[in-house]
């Protein structure tokens, strides 16, 4: 994983808190030394400090290994003995290091660690041991702390992308169908339209009366697929709702978000707009939360059907309103009926009032 992909701003600042954290013992360590050295060491440890946000800000990691090198001369030799005062700064790189990078070099450059702070606790104060076990602990420490919640939020990286993959997915699946029957309503008949239109032609000099029936033809055929196209269209438009609920229902359950349904039957126009609106709502919250369970309520009252969809996605949804629900509104709109969005703390909720 890349320096810069990190997969949350709060992670993020967890690494910073544990990076400062490594660096505490070094420095009351320095500080503890007259001040002719005490100065080098502080050096050495800004030096690195520096050096990590710039290779965490720009995913430039030779700044950091380079400056951890610096260090070794300039912090090791400073401090009491039995503060092993390198050993922390090589546990944290120790830490650090599977998180930074990737595949098998993640675990190499981790160990590596550990062993030049043996390396640099033997040339010391001779006890490599104590180096190890410190750069040890606090790098399984740092990997336990940050890994983990990582890892966790990249998986929920990855069902996100899977949402809105079969979000869009379905989306082009419909346009495939719809072209594919359009292709073959037309595909036929605008040829045979050509061909009685050419002929028409061709015979209008020398058989006017044959020519004449080519083209009532020619119409007749145009009258046909047109009147097949609006039904076409009109049979897309004219959904059932009870079979749309289902389908909703099951598309959210697959992706990992509890559904509940509760509605009233509902025919005609009525039934088609709040279709029409539920396939909307549906796709609001694959692509545009991470909801884990959403509430879809139709009811009739006062002549009227209203359906509600909740979710508990408010704080990921759009913060404005969209280009899908203000065509929802529109066509709403243009039969009597209107759309509503309210959005609280912790809850999204659409709702959808067509005439009954």
């Amino acid at each position: 994983m890349a320096m810069n992909d990190l997969p949350h701003t709060a992670l993020r600042g967890t690494l910073h808190v544990l990076w400062v954290a490594t660096l505490v013992v070094p420095l009351v360590s320095v500080l503890r030394e007259p001040s002719a050295t005490r100065w080098i060491g502080v050096l050495g440890l800004l030096i690195v400090a520096v050096a990590y946000a710039v290779a965490l800000r720009e995913a430039r990691l030779w700044v950091l290994v380079a400056a951890m090198l610096v260090s070794i001369p300039l912090v090791a030799p400073v401090g009491p003995d039995e503060l092993s005062t390198w050993a922390w700064i090589g546990g944290g790189a120790a830490g650090f290091a599977p998180l930074l990078l990737s595949g098998v070099w993640r675990w190499m450059a981790a160990l590596g660690a550990v062993v030049l702070s043996g390396l640099v606790g033997f040339f010391v104060t001779r006890d490599h041991t104590t180096y190890q076990m410190i750069a040890a602990a606090v790098g399984v420490t740092i990997i336990a702390l940050a890994g983990l919640p990582m890892w966790f939020a990249g998986l929920l990286a990855q069902a996100r992308a899977g949402r809105e993959a079969r979000a869009e997915l379905a989306v082009s699946e419909e346009r495939l169908r719809f072209a594919r029957d359009v292709h073959d309503l037309l595909g036929h008949r605008l040829t045979v339209i050509a061909l009685k239109a050419e002929l028409a032609g061709r015979l209008a000099s020398s058989d006017p009366e044959r020519s004449s029936a080519e083209a009532f033809e020619a119409q007749r055929l145009a009258s046909s697929a047109l009147a097949e196209v609006r039904d076409a269209v009109h049979g897309y438009r004219s959904v059932n709702l009870p079979e749309q609920l289902e389908a909703v229902r099951n598309v959210l359950r697959e992706a990992g978000i509890r559904c509940t349904v509760s509605d009233v039957p509902v025919h005609g126009e009525s039934a088609t707009q709040l279709a029409l609106a539920l396939r909307e709502a549906c796709t609001n919250v694959l692509r545009h939360s991470h909801a884990t369970w959403c509430m879809i309520d139709v009811a009739l009252q006062d002549g009227e059907v209203r359906m509600t969809v909740t979710n508990d996605g408010a704080g990921l949804e759009p913060s404005r309103e969209g280009n899908g629900i203000r065509g929802m509104g529109e066509r709403l709109a243009a039969v009597g009926g209107k759309v509503s969005v309210e959005r609280s703390s912790a809850e999204f909720t659409l709702q959808v009032v067509v005439p009954a």
